[in-house]
């Protein structure tokens, strides 16, 4: 039985939601009137234009609407609204690669978004619906730009700036952008990259609907200049008035794409609501992190993906707290960069990825002891199921024991988080996501919609559609349908299959337990990936580990384990893991290759890239793009440490 984590008292005594039976009520709430929980909320969180008249829409299921015909502003939720009274608190507090510090406040950030809104209206002709693709790096410039798209309703669509010039033009084409929006480049480890040359490889061969390209100078790194077509910002932006009316938006009108690659196909274009959206921003901001006061909220994710959308620009700008925009990588200069920034800037919620936790580990286990951190309320992990070893160094030596783990399970497609523990009220067990949030329906089924048993792995589905969940992919209704509401049904109906297995303990909690297409099927004993992984993780020198699936002629599928060390073992490591993998799973979990890696592959934002290892494993040759990985060259030595294994 895992050991039980209970709340520190003490901040539950504050704590937005501070007790179980706090968090029952509500969720006793949402199930006796659905519709009358998120109408209290939509009232109560947002300021509304004209109201809306009708809280959920199931007309034409699976396209759900959510407080239909209401009229709001995302910029004016995100800004004007906080002027009266927080015109002066840090709004966005940005730290650069190199140190450099500034901070803006909710005033200047009204004033910059305005300024940036009226260079798009007066200089590119954009306009409501219009799309802008924004490629740009971790720097104040890229939140202006999304709430200047918010403010004057054009839909913007943030491709990670570690993305190929392919799959940056394949976001651009499909979009059909009109505008782009970059930078020069920016600094990483101390040194300036480039972001402007992908840009230009990408629109070669011109994008009929492209007609200008707006580039930010960051570091002021020489770069093609292509008459007609590119534009200066720095230059521009300064004949801008700082006075910008905000565009009246319908609750259901597009608020961004946000592209997610499949395993195979093209991207899918992921398109997120206004009102059903900024909502659920704003509420787990206040339920998972229990921002208040002067809280200073760091979310390490990058703005090119759904977390850095939601936790760093919308979520805490809505509730109106400060939030960390870091251009750099925790480890650099050293290990202990990231506890100097929670010193420094007193930071009290941090939101990392298990990926970071564990090199933050690896590279510098007493860093933390170092620095003060006594600031901190609230750790948060996002991305993947976390271990429990990386938890316990988290809890123990970043939190000190007293700050909250809350591991967040959620999706590009679902908005924002959906099963949290809750800080002030949920005990937490390590490595496990706990409970649903309130008002949002999970459970674990079969494709038929019969519940699992107690201990019994199924499908995680969501069962009552939710306002912040994806609205359909862009120009692709069909393939919304098919990849999100074509495997399970409940009482006859389609529901939202998150791609998940996960199961549930006696005590009613959740564990995930990976994508049910990382399921290894071993004669016929379906396993996640998840939960080998959790166990391999368990040994003293394992720094890091990825299980994938290897076809085999008499099993089926065999476990293939990568595995990255920690010191030097003077032991037979395969037959180590495979006698731990014994013992807590089974002896049908043993696996029949166990390589030791240099590194894994991740992107820059810390996701392995699991279909480069399965590729590996199966001995194909690599056709995956690797230009969005931290160290491409990585990738070589894998496959040499495999030849040679």
């Amino acid at each position: 039985m895992k050991e039980i984590f209970q709340p520190n008292p003490a901040f539950a005594q504050h704590a937005r939601i501070g007790s179980m039976e706090a968090y029952h009520s509500l969720m006793n709430k949402a199930k006796d009137d659905y519709e009358g929980f998120w109408a209290e909320y939509a009232d109560e969180k947002i300021e509304w234009l004209s109201p809306y008249n009708k809280v959920l829409d199931e007309s034409n299921a699976p396209f759900y609407q959510w407080f239909t015909d209401g009229k709001l502003n995302v910029s004016n939720q995100c800004i004007d609204r906080h002027l009266a009274d927080k015109g002066d608190k840090t709004a966005i507090l940005f730290e650069g690669d190199r140190g450099d510090v500034e901070k803006i406040t909710y005033r200047d950030l009204s004033q910059r978004v305005n300024q940036f809104a009226n260079l798009l209206k007066n200089k590119f002709g954009i306009k409501k619906g219009d799309r802008v693709v924004l490629y740009m790096p971790m720097i104040p410039e890229a939140a202006y730009a999304m709430l200047a798209c918010a403010r004057i309703g054009a839909i913007h669509s943030i491709v990670f700036g570690g993305f190929s010039s392919e799959a940056l033009r394949d976001r651009i084409e499909d979009a059909t952008a009109k505008l782009i929006i970059t930078a020069d480049g920016a600094y990483r480890k101390g040194k300036p990259y480039l972001l402007k040359p992908v840009v230009d490889e990408a629109l070669q061969n011109p994008v009929e609907s492209v007609e200008a390209v707006l580039v930010v100078k960051r570091n002021n790194e020489e770069i093609h200049w292509e008459e007609g077509r590119d534009h200066d910002y720095n230059a521009l932006i300064g004949d801008e008035s700082d006075e910008c009316a905000f565009e009246p938006m319908d609750s259901e009108d597009p608020l961004f794409l946000l592209y997610t690659s499949g395993s195979t196909g093209k991207p899918k274009g992921v398109q997120h609501s206004t009102a059903g959206y900024i909502l659920w921003a704003q509420m787990t901001m206040e339920w998972v992190f229990d921002v208040q006061g002067d809280d200073v909220f760091w979310c390490t994710a990058d703005i090119g993906w759904i977390t850095g959308h939601t936790y760093i620009v919308y979520g805490p700008l809505a509730a109106g707290t400060t939030t960390v925009m870091f251009e750099g990588v925790p480890t650099y200069p050293d290990a202990g960069r990231a506890w100097k920034m929670v010193e420094e800037h007193k930071i009290s919620q941090f939101y990392t990825a298990p990926t970071a936790i564990r090199v933050l580990h690896k590279m510098g286990e007493d860093e933390p002891a170092k620095y003060d951190l006594s600031s901190l309320k609230v750790l948060g992990t996002v991305g993947e199921p976390i271990d429990p070893p990386a938890w316990i160094w988290y809890h123990e030596a970043v939190g000190g024991g007293k700050c909250a783990i809350v591991d967040t399970w959620w999706q590009t497609e679902t908005g924002g988080h959906m099963i949290s523990p809750l800080p002030g009220a949920t005990p937490i067990k390590p490595a496990c996501a706990t409970y649903p949030l309130p008002g949002i329906m999970a459970e674990i089924i079969d494709k038929d919609g019969n519940p699992k048993e107690v201990g019994e792995t199924g499908l995680l589905c969501i069962t009552k559609p939710w306002p912040s969940m994806i609205r359909t992919i862009w120009g692709d209704p069909q393939r919304y349908e098919k990849s999100y509401f074509g495997d399970a049904v409940k009482d006859g109906k389609p529901v939202y299959f998150s791609g998940d297995g996960a199961n549930m303990d006696e005590e009613g909690y959740i564990t995930i337990t990976g994508r049910m297409d990382d399921v290894i099927n071993v004669s016929g004993h379906r396993m996640g990936t998840a939960e080998i992984e959790a166990v391999v993780n368990e040994d003293t020198y394992v720094a890091e580990v990825a299980v994938v699936g290897r076809p085999h002629d008499i099993k089926g599928e065999s476990i293939f384990i990568y595995i990255v060390l920690k010191g030097d073992p003077e032991k037979d490591m395969k037959k180590h893991i495979n006698s731990l993998l014994a013992e807590y799973i089974g002896n049908i979990a043993k696996a029949d290759d166990i390589v030791v890696v240099p590194g894994l592959p991740k992107t820059r934002s810390g996701k392995i890239m699991r279909r480069i290892l399965r590729s590996i494993a199966k001995g194909e040759a690599i056709t995956q793009d690797t230009s969005t990985l931290e160290d491409p060259a990585v990738v070589a030595q894998i496959e040499e440490a495999v030849k040679n294994a």
